[in-house]
């Protein structure tokens, strides 16, 4: 058995190792998607309902397409981060480890095929 000081206690990132900094990331990245819900909202109701070439052209200029890929990169980071949260709590052993992989993967490949599409569209 281990014996710590209250100060060695405090200093310590506790058992996970990592202290607080998940929980802060988490936060930053809630208080952004804060910010950009609305105006992926905006952004993307003021593109629906046209043609194709309004809507290519709408989306060809820069200000829809930044704020629709920040919204596409820190809302499919943010459920990943969610869905980790999940399986670490839910699943344990090799499984863990293969599903943690799989849904690492799953959302980056979501990321690149979103920005991919939206970099066609815009170009």
């Amino acid at each position: 058995m281990r014996y710590l000081t209250d100060r060695k206690r405090a200093v310590g990132l506790g058992a996970g190792g990592s202290g607080t900094q998940g929980h802060w990331q988490m936060m930053v990245r809630s208080m952004i998607m804060v910010v950009i819900t609305p105006l992926f909202l905006i952004t993307f109701g003021m593109g629906l309902g046209g043609t194709y070439e309004e809507a290519l052209a709408y989306y060809s200029q820069p200000i829809p397409a930044i704020i629709i890929a920040l919204s596409l990169i820190v809302g499919l980071t943010q459920l990943m981060h969610e869905a980790n949260e999940a399986i670490e709590d839910y699943i344990h052993g090799v499984k863990e480890k293969l599903t943690l992989v799989a849904t690492k993967a799953f959302a980056y490949t979501l990321i690149v095929a979103g920005l991919f599409a939206l970099v066609k569209l815009a170009l």
